[in-house]
């Protein structure tokens, strides 16, 4: 790898109170506090949002998906077209993931080997193979400005032995990753931690993540059904290993909860397609806790889907009208609800940095989940 990298993590501030870290990262397609949410664009859209309301959210980055992209339109269309971010109109931020999570997640016939993973096309069933090597070719034809290793996110309730033998696989994949990464002046690749629920395995793959001095570093394999205080643990035994001048990305999570306590144990980006999924099932993250605005007990309800809400949406639609909308399947409907809850989560990253600038990040969490109804598992 080169020493210079075209990310940079600018370390501002360190919460006295909780440890929590406030940065900047720079990136080639601009600058973003951290910690940071990132709204996920998986077809190269967050869905029913044009990037520009994206944006004036307050989202500096958004994250991309490598499967889907390389399914459809297929990453040679989008490399001829610029690049993602001159495909979609994005000229800020974007991380791509490796592709391997899907195709963990979509495939039952999935076939894990040394050289990859054999799996059928979600669309049309068709054989693929995605090898560490593809993974990366496919991330440098999308463009992105962070790229991720392809890993094997392997089943929590995995016995210590397999999740041994994945996540040595996975710093294999690492190795074939960072030799076939050439384009180094432009996208940062970043290594991704593993080891299921396991101390000693985290602490295992961490360590020799780290030794590959990369210009950032994930933490997968989390909040993907084990216990809130296992998932907590686990960024306990893995954080303080990280080098304290890197972004540190928590894969997959974008519950209030998970981001704040994710933010104590010193986390500094997150995604999730929480927000986007809830709006289009009509259901909000409010102030007061979650609210499902497409039942019935708010057919007559006049008020804002959240009255302690700035966004587009609460300043100017009741949740009558948005149930309204949504039971008559109107597009708009789930677009006002997508927007709220993008809104939510990039204002509460705000929050939260503002609570670590005032070294008061524990008691803006103990206030938070006593207001709103979230709890800490």
């Amino acid at each position: 790898m080169t020493t210079e990298s075209p990310v940079k993590y600018e370390l501002v501030h360190v919460c006295k109170q909780s440890g929590a870290r406030r940065g900047i990262l720079h990136t080639p397609h601009g600058s973003f506090e951290t910690p940071v949410f990132m709204p996920v664009g998986t077809q190269a859209t967050v869905k029913t949002m044009t990037p520009e309301e994206v944006y004036a959210l307050g989202a500096g980055i958004i994250l991309a998906n490598t499967y889907h992209l390389w399914m459809r339109p297929g990453h040679d269309l989008v490399e001829e077209a610029g690049g993602l971010h001159q495909f979609m109109n994005w000229p800020h931020a974007i991380l791509t993931d490796s592709g391997g999570f899907q195709v963990f997640s979509l495939s039952d016939a999935r076939r894990i080997s040394e050289e990859g993973v054999r799996f059928n096309s979600h669309i049309d069933g068709s054989l693929h193979e995605l090898t560490p090597e593809l993974a990366i070719d496919i991330q440098t034809s999308l463009g992105a400005d962070i790229i991720m290793q392809l890993d094997e996110c392997a089943d929590w309730q995995e016995d210590h032995d397999y999740i041994r033998g994945s996540l040595e696989r996975t710093l294999r994949w690492l190795e074939r990753c960072a030799r076939q990464h050439k384009n180094t002046a432009n996208q940062a690749l970043f290594g991704i931690v593993q080891g299921g629920v396991y101390e000693d395995l985290r602490k295992m793959s961490a360590e020799q993540t780290v030794a590959f001095d990369l210009p950032g570093y994930a933490i997968g394999g989390l909040s993907v059904g084990e216990p809130a205080e296992l998932m907590y643990k686990m960024l306990e035994v893995v954080t303080p290993i990280l080098p304290s001048d890197k972004p540190r990305y928590l894969m997959g999570v974008g519950s209030p909860d998970y981001l704040i306590e994710g933010v104590i144990r010193g986390i500094d980006m997150f995604d999730c397609v929480l927000p986007t999924r809830l709006g289009r099932n009509g259901t909000v993250m409010t102030s007061q806790g979650r609210l499902t605005v497409r039942n019935a007990a708010y057919a007559r309800d006049f008020t804002p889907m959240d009255p302690a809400c700035s966004c587009y949406a609460c300043q100017n639609y009741t949740r009558a009208y948005i149930r309204h909308l949504i039971k008559a399947n109107e597009i708009l409907g789930l677009r006002l609800t997508t927007w709220h809850n993008l809104h939510f989560l990039i204002n509460l990253m705000s929050e939260i940095r503002e609570a670590i600038s005032r070294d008061e990040l524990l008691d803006f969490r103990d206030n938070f989940f006593s207001r709103t109804g979230y709890s800490k598992e």
